[in-house]
């Protein structure tokens, strides 16, 4: 062995000597550590637990549209983590002119507003996120939130949740009407972009299975389900994920 290999040797082995040093002093002091590069959060069942709401306004909506309401196995396949105007026309069973995919989605989310309006208690991020976005700030790792909600949501999360405290609005990516619904890879592969960070070095948390789908196929290499509606075990089977929280408190335990 020249003495340049030695030195090589001897400098890998101290580079994971401070590695494991660092691992175990932030989880002594209660912190996090993780070898990816950035963090992408979905919204609504990740960060924000409303998915009821949004059930309840679109159980609602689908009855107006059709005279039945959509049941679980629809809300899970043809709702969760998809495009406004795709729920419409999948409800309607034909494909409608713009201006009336417009009035139904305004109509739709006036609904779901209004109950997030009228239940304060319950309007606000899911146990142990403020934390962990605090922890991320704190330390620079590039994030950034991918969600299908249209515009007057996201400016509603803004305001309510403080959320400029933690994010650089003008990289949180959402649904304009010219983004493809989940699970087309390209929300999270825009969000990737706008943090700089290649989608295989981000960790993606998701509640959606149309949300995990679309990670997967942006390239994702970890993605972390969020069970805030369904059980935990719904996760298990899904081979991309790789983790599943109950809530952002676990987050120590697993990054």
């Amino acid at each position: 062995m020249t003495i340049i290999d030695k030195k090589i040797k001897n400098f890998n082995k101290f580079f994971l000597i401070v590695k494991y040093c660092k691992t175990m002093y932030n989880k002594a002091r209660g912190g996090f550590y993780m070898k990816e590069k950035g963090i992408i959060f979905d919204f609504n069942g990740t960060l924000f637990w409303d998915s009821q709401k949004h059930y309840d306004a679109w159980i609602e909506t689908s009855r107006k549209l059709r005279g039945t309401p959509f049941d679980d196995y629809e809300m899970v396949h043809h709702m969760f983590g998809r495009r406004n105007a795709e729920i419409i026309e999948y409800a309607l069973g034909y494909k409608p002119s713009d201006e009336e995919i417009r009035k139904i989605a305004e109509e739709k989310e006036l609904i779901y507003l209004d109950m997030c309006k009228k239940d304060p208690e319950n309007t606000k991020l899911a146990s142990g996120v403020e934390e962990f976005l605090d922890y991320l700030c704190e330390n620079k790792i590039p994030h950034t939130i991918a969600t299908m909600s249209e515009k007057i949501n996201v400016d509603f999360y803004i305001d309510v949740f403080n959320l400029a405290k933690w994010f650089n609005l003008d990289k949180i990516v959402y649904s304009d009407g010219t983004i493809p619904g989940k699970p087309a890879p390209d929300i999270y592969e825009i969000a990737a972009k706008k943090i700089n960070v290649a989608p295989e070095d981000c960790i993606v948390f998701e509640d959606a299975i149309s949300g995990i789908k679309a990670a997967t196929s942006a390239g994702v290499k970890r993605i972390i389900a969020v069970a805030s509606k369904e059980p935990v075990d719904f996760y298990k089977s899904i081979d991309c994920v790789t983790n599943v929280i109950t809530d952002f408190k676990d987050i120590q335990n697993i990054l």
